[in-house]
């Protein structure tokens, strides 16, 4: 019995001995791990603020093209989910509108329309402008809106305000097929000229993302712009020939009617759909596509210079 017991004892003190020893080496372990090899080593990403006075960084805007997709995708889903009309009211809002400016400017104050039937006349310069002052308009708001998104997760601010401008295009889409059957209606062919069409379509968009750019970023510090941007936007619209020509600008005062960046695109479409007389349109064309550029280089410095704050502010 006694030999039992302390072969018993001898066994307990070994196993104890192991144990102990089993925790030392995960202590020595933990105190002090083994170095990574080159292909075990983990992934470090370091965000460095941009530099210089722009700074686009186009290529970091390219990785992130999957969520530009999905936040257009989204902006179309909420805009007609739970709708009694749907895509309908992409066609309905100009199509009314140029009913209007036909009963009180076309036939009741007879503007003068170059020679073109004046509801084409302003169902094509309506569609530009729409798309124009819905992007204006979802754009100046587009950060405050998504401030959830842009407050937990890092990728470049600007695809917020690019995906409010680019959204419109689908509406613009289905608004441009009407527009084909009234040309067809009133045996409109369009020329060579029509070849230019996306041109104008590029200006059109540049320009509200130039604006918006503005004041998207100016909407984080003062909520009030907001407030600001619909009136903003119909001062807008009767300052650029819509519902009249720009023929009837005397020519003195065409360059500085011109700074007016959608008169370009209004006078453009025109010209490529309608074969409207091209009398100062190439002029104003250059001017408002001059003017873009400027606002456009000052609105991307304006929001880079800005960004690092959003999220702070917001």
């Amino acid at each position: 019995m006694k030999a039992t017991r302390i072969a018993g004892d001898i066994t307990t003190v070994r196993e104890e001995d192991a144990v102990r020893r089993v925790m030392t080496t995960v202590q020595q372990e933990l105190d002090s791990p083994p170095a990574l090899t080159a292909s075990q080593e983990l992934p470090l990403t370091v965000i460095r603020p941009s530099r210089g006075r722009i700074a686009l960084n186009l290529r970091e805007l390219w990785e992130y093209r999957e969520l530009l997709y999905f936040l257009i995708w989204r902006d179309i889903k909420v805009r007609y989910k739970q709708t009694l009309l749907g895509v309908a009211w992409a066609v309905l809002q100009p199509f009314l509108t140029m009913v209007v400016f036909s009963i009180f400017f076309g036939n009741l104050a007879k503007v003068p329309s170059d020679g073109i039937p004046y509801p084409i006349f302003a169902y094509t310069a309506l569609l530009p402008w729409q798309l124009f002052s819905r992007a204006l308009t979802e754009s100046s708001n587009s950060l405050v809106a998504n401030q959830r998104l842009i407050t937990k997760v890092y990728f470049p601010r600007l695809v917020i305000p690019i995906s409010a401008v680019l959204g419109g295009l689908v509406d613009f889409g289905i608004a441009f097929v009407i527009l084909i059957g009234m040309m067809a209606y009133y045996h409109i062919v369009p020329t060579l000229a029509v070849l230019t069409l996306p041109l104008f379509l590029l200006l059109a968009l540049a320009t509200a993302l130039a604006v918006g750019l503005w004041l998207s970023a100016l909407n984080v510090q003062y909520r009030d712009v907001h407030y600001l941007t619909p009136f903003i936007t119909q001062f807008w619209l009767f300052a650029t020939p819509i519902a009249y020509s720009a023929s009837l600008v005397r020519y003195r005062w065409r360059g500085l009617y011109g700074l007016n960046p959608m008169v370009g695109v209004v006078e453009g479409f025109r010209w490529a759909l309608l074969n409207s007389p091209a009398t100062g349109t190439r002029s104003l064309v250059l001017i408002s596509a001059a003017v873009v550029g400027l606002l456009l280089i000052g609105g991307l410095a304006y929001f880079r210079r800005m960004e690092k704050t959003f999220a702070d502010i917001v």
